[in-house]
């Protein structure tokens, strides 16, 4: 029997062999297996991983030439059974969930609470301690909305009760718990107490805002939205904030955004809007969590203090977010 020809992944590229694991797919990925298996023994080693990798990586426009120790790296993850060698049951999980996310990728864009209230009014960030005005991102989204062909695009709103825990006008409404360090009498802005009920829990406290049906929690005039968009409302629960667009603060309840993705075949996820250091990170790191590829857009971002945007984007580095300008999207 001749020897597989070396398969072009070129022509797998946003097709649905990678999505289910059907007889025809399951073919597919066995040819595949079969041509880079080039002793015959039914194994990938380590070289013919290395040789699948370049021919992966490479289109008619470019190559993206990875180092031995990354193409290992990779390996001895896919290899889940520690032998040294991919089997084709390795193989074929690889196929199904890492090739799908090289050849058969979908991106959304996120774009993080761009509100009245957080943009210039009763929480606008320029008045934080980063001066960083929301009016200057909104050229920046609404071009990469105008020039980047999104496979969804999401917007996600504080939707606050007007009773919500967050607020420092609410903070007596409360028990205030032994531990607090700052008592109710004394709480400001930026302040963090600990509430007694109805369980013990820390909240840092805001002016109110983007309070539900109100002005300050419309979408800002100014920013595109575009038609069959995504709305995700987070902080509807009165006792428990909620900075990420995928779950509560305290991982009680989640948004209907994963399965609003997942519908979609989302795998890449990039993340803009306020706050870099509140909102914006606990999206991205959930995003990193739900197993998207998550790039953080720093020129489309603003935040609330110099060190906590730094200590962002460290966390974000650290979990395995990629951080760009907005010129890089394409």
């Amino acid at each position: 029997m001749g020897e597989a020809q070396t398969p072009s992944f070129e022509r797998y590229r946003k097709t649905e062999v990678f999505r289910k694991p059907t007889a025809e797919n399951v073919r597919e990925c066995e040819l595949c297996f079969r041509a880079f298996d080039k002793d015959g023994d039914g194994f990938l080693n380590d070289q013919e991983f290395h040789a699948l990798c370049g021919e992966l990586l490479s289109n008619s426009k470019k190559t993206y030439n990875l180092t031995t120790e990354q193409t290992d790296s990779i390996f001895r993850l896919l290899d889940t059974n520690k032998d040294g060698k991919l089997d084709f049951s390795e193989f074929k999980t690889a196929w199904f969930y890492w090739l799908r996310q090289v050849l058969d990728c979908k991106s959304a864009l996120i774009v993080v609470d761009m509100q009245n209230d957080f943009i210039d009014g009763s929480l606008a960030v320029r008045h934080c301690p980063a001066h960083e005005d929301g009016t200057d991102i909104i050229p920046t989204i609404n071009h990469l909305l105008d020039a980047v062909s999104f496979d969804a695009v999401v917007y996600t709103a504080d939707w606050h009760p007007a009773n919500h825990c967050s607020f420092v006008d609410n903070v007596k409404l409360r028990e205030i718990h032994d531990t607090s360090k700052i008592k109710a009498d004394s709480a400001q802005v930026m302040d963090t107490v600990v509430f007694a009920s109805p369980e013990k829990f820390e909240q840092k406290l805001w002016p109110t805002h983007c309070v539900q049906d109100s002005k300050g929690a419309e979408l800002h005039p100014d920013l595109k939205v575009v038609d069959d968009h995504i709305l995700i409302r987070k902080g509807l629960d009165p006792d428990v904030d909620s900075y990420s667009a995928f779950w509560d603060n305290m991982k009680k309840s989640a948004t209907p955004l994963v399965s609003e993705l997942a519908k979609r075949h989302i795998t890449d996820v990039y993340i803009c809007g306020i706050a870099t250091d509140v909102c914006v990170e606990f999206t991205s790191l959930d995003a990193i969590e739900h197993g998207f590829r998550t790039v953080l857009i720093e020129d489309a971002c603003c935040g609330v203090s110099e060190e906590g945007i730094q200590g962002t984007k460290t966390k974000l580095k650290k979990a395995g977010a990629v951080l760009v300008q907005s010129a890089e999207v394409s």
